[in-house]
């Protein structure tokens, strides 16, 4: 075992350094407030006041102004300057700068030595501010969207805000003491002190009123009259209204005004809303990322505040007491104080920041918390200073530099004062006068010293930070003209300049799914029905996309193909299907609401509608079956199948909470769901014909293709009566004027009675109704059920044991596509037996003590001896090429994790879908609840019985150490260089095939599946998890030898801490990919955040670094921009320190010859034009376009990536080998032209050759040397580069000729005439060649060998490419050819090393199960198989409530009477089981139907 490694003290405060945050100086994250007390139309209480009358600033609340930037116009300066100056490199230039300001270091002007750095700065400040400049448009927009707040009147607001900035100069201006003006009240003369946002802020032409000019109100009525500047509107300009004013000017108390489909601008409690009961519903996918909406109610004791006159009546004051703020999203405690009585509130009576108003005509609210105060904020950090890996990685290398540069600066000065003081006793001439205080031996050598630091100070050249960001910033382009990456006019944009390589070293990859995974849209695919599948007709998903298929208000419903003649002239005529994914309303629409909605979606607030809808199912199959049973032409099977496909349709379209509302003025029905899965499968049954009609009260319509058939009603053949089917869909509602009961009394609907709805909930997974058909001769009762398989079929009755192993088989289809499963069955309920339990449930619903608990105990009572009916597939669709690029995700070796606000069976249905979750995959789940085992329990025993031979747990169970849990984890041996070279099994060992009994359950090749974990952890059990370093140490090492982690039901807290979780524990580099507002924390805390501009928003892409427009243009910005910049930016800075590290070897070595006195071998122009114009054009060649491996190679192939991943291009490694190679070409080049003229007369007049005459030529032979030891490390060879590499060697070679030829008379130079000497030489002609091939030898020497006899995967993949551009690398990476040997397992920091992939080879213990091999949840222990069940909606939400509360008032007041009629023949009991197909068809062949049931 490897010892902990201990970090010593300089370096612990290196890392001090390296973790110092500059922003952590100016943006210091605000305490939350105390708690508040918020009062509306009453004056502030005196004790609020100090003893200057000013509002003591606990009680001053923040600004609603939210601003994402970095910057302000005072902060910019200092803030960039320190995060600028945390590069080493910068100090020390400033240094140099400053030492030759002192006349006696002067080398040349000083205001041109700091010239270079302050161009550096500049050029940085500028993008920086670019980039900031961006960010404060965009916080502009947000700020300025506008809301509707009450005005006029007498209403003022006395709760006092901070300043907003307005000039972007945050923490400046005081924030609290503003001025007051007085109001009076209109009763008793009362004056209030209080301020409102100033109007001037946003001026609007026109002010909204909600009631008549005598101030009576209208309940149902919205009239938006314009303010016109004529004095009769002036007569009313003071009457309380509604009037556009900014987001950023709303304050705490404040009343607002919210429309339908508008977001909230602020966190708001709920006064009044335009539906019964005042019930609100929201979508809040944004900040948990849940498709299905959430209802809220308002605070009963303000429900009375339904308009303007109504809110600014200083009769209605009350107070508010609110908890401070907090981050808890899920958690309110407030109440309202109205005279003396108190009324609560809690988050279900609160609508917050971040969701989006839907299907609710107008919600009236208080505002409560405001800026930086709101939940969403709060849970947001604030914006970040990032800087690159590669950056951070340069200042070691720098230092070292650095280091090398003390240390020669400290050997001339020594070396410099031992030569004088022991020449100058001897009369050295160049001594004479070294006597003085300024001019000694002993100071001499100090004066040495700072000019050997002035002569060597291009060893950290200042031009490599210029050239890099000029790089950066061309990368930042090639990115946005990248027209692969290019979505609907929509490029990529990088927002963030500076990051560019670190897209090239991505280890971890942490996703949101709502949005940036999915489309937010449902869409039914495939059904299984009596054990028959229909998988709908083949579909052209181009057909299916919102840009594609637009329903506009003439687009008809297509018809069910089984229709024909006089019926489908009847359903051409009807009313059009829209799938609205909203929540339920009043079936009566409020008209004025209405269009009062649809004026306010002109505003630029107004937030995105949902989707229509983009898929209506259609099966060729079972159309034709359909057909059959209309027309009787069926046989005994036959007739069997159909009765079940008239129940499996019949359930779809009355078991849900679904309603419905008739568009007056196109028809149309629109139906409103709070669950998008209920949606889409009653728009399902729709398609096929069996079209929901809406409800009246307890009362469902449902039109059937059997019309006047008998619906689900069963029926034995005998007693069937005849009755025309198939007379077609017939329009009603508002579109025909006939109501739904006209349409029931003439045959054309089925009236349906409901009972009892039997809830969904997680614990259940199971939702049923109880129905009574009405309009039949017996009123026969119906239980209808939906919900889990394995909950489904536990509750079936015995004697379907075929049907039952034919659907899991289906069910298994399903879940292995990503389909979203539910198992649907039903049960004719007895009248006796109805009665009896449904006065058992009244009770149960009236109990004091564990009501849910018996609710639940009486419902399972009668949902047993089930009848299955079938199962359905919904898929939640993906965007365009997600499986794809998660795929080759995983094969660049790169970890993703999904973080999400759905549920746990959600978040595992997108898994599988996204090939995150793979067909033979384990799933590990960790729980957070009271009832289970305990979070830590729940790792430690999956550590311990899936991971036994990791090094998370010594032998006796307990957790390892860090430091050896790294050795026997993290740790692991030379990564092979071909496949051939690795075992071919797993960590572990072969797998062993067992003999278990239960292959049916696992597959019977289950032995064989290599298998793999999967984590899924839920927010409750990350809480606790990351908690305390014990638990996040735990969970660390448990995930990293999981394949992929799926976190579920998480906060926007919570993915920020994950992040920095793996981001701090393994110092491995994240990145964040999201598109809400609930993935800005996670974006800010990750290496490198990515957003993506969808239906959410810009918040996401406002806090990213890089905008996308579609999840799959990560794949290229990864694997081909990422590793380009990656590869370009190391190879380029690595070639920059070597060929400085030539010039200073060669300026090193001449000081053994002028006696350490730290001069210059060159003429100066050489030095200081050497990164100028002599080499720098071939390292920006590199940088802009050298690539290793041409884009569509690095598509193929994504297991290329691993190169940047585990930092192969840019190291301390790396670095070591250049500057070693710049050290050994400088002594090359200067000793063999040194001595090349010294050993004989270089001139043919036998004088001796001066200094410049034989450093001119070492200047050509380093500069020769350095361009083409540049463009020997280039890898493409392109006009550019010919340019780049030529280019320098040719200006050394013109500006020599022309230099030395400048007389005196032009000015004075040190080498004029030298021209007569250097070129006539032929040391100069045969040196300059001989020593730059000398130089570049070995290097040239290594690369032959290492392409001949150890190509990398690289070396191999550009020779096929060279010899056969058209080869398909994609296909024999997968295929058995010779490329398969490139494919590489994950690197070392990934691997589970010592377990088994697959549960079928673990030891046998007495409790191993292999059915593990699917999912086991560690807080209960069950094991089971994953059928893709998955079912959202929302739990004991306020709809659901409401029409719970009207069927028990129902129920209550009828329990005394009779419920049904007792008329026509006594029922029969035989087959009450049976869903009937058309009671003349059961007629005709009833003795077969007997047969086929028997």
């Amino acid at each position: 075992m490897a010892p902990v490694h201990r970090q010593s003290r300089i370096g612990q405060y290196y890392a001090k350094w390296a973790a110092f945050k500059v922003e952590d100086l100016f943006s210091r994250k605000k305490e939350p407030g105390p708690r508040r007390t918020i009062f509306v139309n009453e004056n502030l209480p005196e004790d609020y006041h100090d003893a200057r009358g000013r509002v003591k600033p606990e009680h001053v609340y923040a600004t609603n102004q939210v601003i994402t930037s970095k910057y302000t116009v005072v902060t910019f300066l200092p803030r960039n300057l320190l995060e600028q100056f945390r590069r080493i490199a910068n100090v020390f230039f400033l240094a140099i700068a400053i030492l030759q300001f002192f006349p006696k270091f002067s080398t040349i002007s000083p205001g041109l030595v700091i010239l270079p750095l302050i161009i550096v700065l500049g050029i940085t400040a500028l993008k920086d501010g670019y980039e900031d400049v961006k960010r404060h448009q965009s916080d502009r927009r947000v700020n300025n969207s506008l809301v509707r707040v009450l005005g006029g009147g007498d209403f003022v607001n006395p709760n006092i805000m901070q300043r907003k900035s307005r000039t972007f100069v945050r923490g400046v201006m005081r924030t609290y003491g503003r001025g007051m003006k007085k109001v009076k009240r209109t009763n008793n003369d009362e004056e209030l002190a209080g301020v409102t946002a100033p109007a001037a802020d946003v001026v609007v032409d026109e002010v909204e009123y909600d009631d008549d000019l005598g101030g009576e109100r209208h309940h149902h009525r919205l009239s938006i009259l314009p303010h016109h500047a004529d004095s009769a509107e002036h007569a009313h300009h003071d009457r309380p209204h509604w009037k556009k004013r900014a987001w950023e000017d709303i304050a705490v108390g404040d009343f607002v005004k919210i429309m339908d489909n508008e977001p909230l601008p602020a966190d708001i409690i709920i006064c009044a809303t335009s539906e019964e009961e005042n019930v609100a519903f929201v979508e809040t996918k944004s900040l948990d990322g849940e498709t299905n909406l959430k209802s809220r109610n308002a605070v009963p004791a303000l429900s009375h505040l339904r308009s303007a006159h109504e809110c600014a009546s200083s009769h209605n004051a009350f107070r508010l007491d609110c908890d401070r703020p907090d981050v808890n999203m899920y958690k309110l405690n407030a109440a309202v104080k109205v005279g003396k009585e108190t009324f609560p509130a809690d988050m279900q009576t609160v609508l917050l920041r971040g969701t989006v108003l839907r299907n609710t005509g107008w919600v009236i609210g208080v505002v409560i918390f405001t800026g930086e105060d709101t939940r969403i904020v709060m849970n947001s950090g604030g914006t970040p200073s990032k800087r690159s890996k590669v950056e951070r990685q340069m200042n070691p290398q720098v230092f070292i530099n650095l280091i090398l540069l003390a240390m020669m600066a400290t050997a001339c000065g020594i070396v410099d004062s031992v030569l004088e003081h022991r020449d100058y006793p001897k009369g050295a001439p160049w001594l004479f006068g070294a006597n003085r205080s300024g001019d000694n031996p002993s100071i001499n050598g100090l004066i040495t010293f700072f000019f050997a630091m002035i002569t060597f100070q291009n060893i950290v050249p200042i031009s490599l930070y210029i050239s890099i960001e000029a790089v950066r910033t061309c990368q930042a382009a090639f990115i946005y003209f990248d027209n692969n990456m290019v979505y609907n006019g929509q490029p990529t944009l990088a927002r963030s300049w500076n990051l560019s390589d670190d897209l090239g070293q991505i280890e971890y990859i942490f996703s949101d799914k709502t949005g940036t995974l999915t489309q937010n849209s449902m869409v039914f695919r495939q059904c299984s029905i009596g054990g028959k599948v229909y998988s709908g007709n083949k579909r052209d998903d181009d057909t299916d996309s919102l840009e594609k298929q637009n329903f506009g208000a003439d687009t008809k419903s297509p018809p069910p193909a089984y229709i024909s003649g006089e019926s489908r002239k009847h359903l051409e005529a009807e009313i059009p299907l829209e799938q609205l994914r909203m929540s339920g309303s009043s079936t009566t629409a409020d008209n004025n609401n209405i269009d009062a909605a649809s004026d306010s979606k002109e505003e630029p607030t107004m937030a995105a509608p949902p989707p229509k809808v983009i898929h209506h199912f259609s099966d060729a199959e079972l159309s034709r079956d359909l057909l059959s049973a209309v027309h009787d032409d069926l046989d005994a099977a036959g007739a069997a199948h159909a009765r079940i496909l008239n129940g499996f349709f019949s359930v779809l379209a009355l078991c849900h909470t679904v309603l419905t509302n008739v568009d007056p003025d196109t028809g149309k029905i629109e139906y409103k769901a709070q669950s998008p899965d209920e949606a889409a499968l009653v728009q399902a049954a729709a398609d096929v014909g069996f079209v929901f009609r809406g409800r009246e009260k307890e009362i469902l319509y449902l039109e059937t293709p059997f019309q006047n058939a008998g619906g689900i009603d069963g029926v034995e053949g005998e007693d069937s009566h005849s009755g025309k089917a198939g007379k077609g869909a017939v329009a009603v509602g508002s579109g025909s004027g006939k109501s739904l009961a006209a349409a029931a009394k003439e045959g054309l609907l089925e009236r349906y009675e409901l009972l009892n709805i039997l809830e969904f909930t997680s614990a259940r997974k199971r939702m049923s109704v109880v129905l009574r058909k009405l309009d039949a001769d017996d009123g026969r009762l119906f239980l209808l059920s939906k919900g889990a398989d394995n909950v489904i079929f536990e509750r079936l009755k015995a004697g379907s044991e075929e049907l039952k192993a034919t659907t899991e088989k289906y069910l298994d289809d399903f879940a292995s596509q990503g389909l979203r499963t539910l198992t649907l069955a039903y049960k004719v309920v007895n009248e006796d037996e109805y009665n009896a339990w449904s006065e058992r449930y009244h009770e149960a619903t009236v109990a004091i003590e564990d009501r849910d608990g018996k609710i639940d105990a009486i419902s399972d009572e009668l949902e047993r001896d089930l009848r299955l009916l079938g199962a359905t597939a919904i898929e939640d669709r993906l965007q365009d090429g997600v499986p794809e690029t998660i795929e080759d995700l995983k094969r660049a070796g790169i970890k993703v994790w999904v973080a999400t606000g759905d549920k746990l069976e959600t978040a595992i249905a997108i898994g599988h879908s996204t090939n995150l979750i793979g067909r033979d995959s384990n799933i590990i789940v960790i729980r957070g609840n009271r009832s289970g085992r305990a979070v830590y329990d729940q790792i430690l025993q999956a550590a311990q019985e899936f991971f036994p031979e990791s090094g998370i747990l010594d032998d006796e169970g307990n957790p390892t150490s860090p430091g050896e849990a790294e050795a026997g984890v993290l740790g692991g041996g030379k990564r092979p260089n071909t496949l051939e070279q690795q075992s071919p099994y797993p960590p572990g060992g072969p797998l062993r095939r067992m003999d278990t009994g239960i292959s049916s359950i696992v597959g019977s090749n289950n032995g064989e599946k290599p298998g793999g974990f999967v984590l899924v952890i839920d927010g409750s059990a990350l809480e606790v998890a990351l908690s305390d370093e014990r638990h996040r140490d735990l969970l660390l090492r448990l995930a990293m030898v999981c394949e992929g982690v799926i976190c579920c039901r998480v906060s926007p807290l919570q993915k920020a801490l994950v992040v920095r979780l793996v981001k701090d524990g393994l110092g491995a580099m994240t990145l964040a990919i999201g598109d809400g507002a609930n993935d800005v924390s996670m974006i800010q805390a990750a290496d490198v955040g990515v957003g993506i501009s969808g239906e959410e928003g810009l918040q996401a892409v406002n806090s990213s670094d890089y905008a996308i427009a579609q999840f799959r243009f990560l794949k290229r910005l990864l694997l081909v921009h990422g590793h380009w910049s990656y590869a370009r930016n190391g190879t380029m800075i690595l070639n920059f320190f070597y060929k400085n590290i030539v010039c200073i070897g060669v300026l090193w070595w001449f000081q053994i010859y002028c006696a350490w006195s730290s001069n210059y071998v060159f003429e100066y122009t050489y030095l200081l034009f050497w990164n100028s114009f002599w080499t720098i054009a071939p390292v920006i060649g590199i940088g802009l376009f050298d690539r290793f491996a041409d884009d569509h190679v690095l598509m193929a192939v994504p297991e290329l990536y691993w190169y940047g991943r585990e930092g192969k291009w840019f190291g301390m490694k790396q670095f070591i080998v250049y500057m070693l190679d710049g050290i050994i070409q400088s002594a090359i080049i200067f000793f063999l032209i040194l001595y090349a003229y010294f050993s004989t007369a270089a001139r043919s007049d036998g004088w001796q050759v001066s200094l410049y005459e034989f450093s001119t030529t070492m200047a050509f032979a380093a500069v020769f040397a350095a361009n083409f030891y540049n463009g020997l490390n280039t890898s493409a060879w392109t006009g550019w580069v010919f340019f780049a590499v030529f280019i320098g060697d040719l200006l050394v070679v013109v500006y020599t000729a022309v230099y030395n030829a400048i007389s005196p008379g032009w000015f004075v130079t040190p080498v004029w005439g030298n021209n007569n000497f250097l070129f006539k030489s032929a040391l100069f002609w045969f040196a300059v060649p001989l020593t730059v091939l000398l130089a570049l030898l070995p290097r040239y020497l290594y690369k032959s060998w290492k392409f001949a006899f150890d190509p990398d995967d690289v070396d191999v993949l550009r020779y096929i490419y060279k010899k056969d551009p058209h080869r398909d690398l994609a296909r024999e990476l997968h295929d058995e050819g010779p490329l398969r040997a490139m494919k590489r397992p994950r690197p070392s920091s990934m691997v589970s090393h010592g377990r088994t992939e697959s549960v079928a080879s673990l030891p046998v213990r007495p409790s191993m199960d292999l059915r593990s091999a699917s999912r086991t949840d560690m807080s209960t222990g069950i094991r089971s198989m994953h059928r893709g069940f998955d079912f959202s909606t929302e739990e004991n939400g306020v709809a659901m409530q409401r029409m719970q509360t009207n069927l028990s008032e129902r129920r209550q007041s009828s329990r005394n009477l009779a419920t049904v009629q007792e008329s026509g023949p006594s029922r029969r009991t035989g087959l009450r089981h049976v869903l009937s197909v058309p009671r003349h068809f059961m007629r005709k062949k009833g003795s077969n139907i007997k047969e086929a049931d028997q």
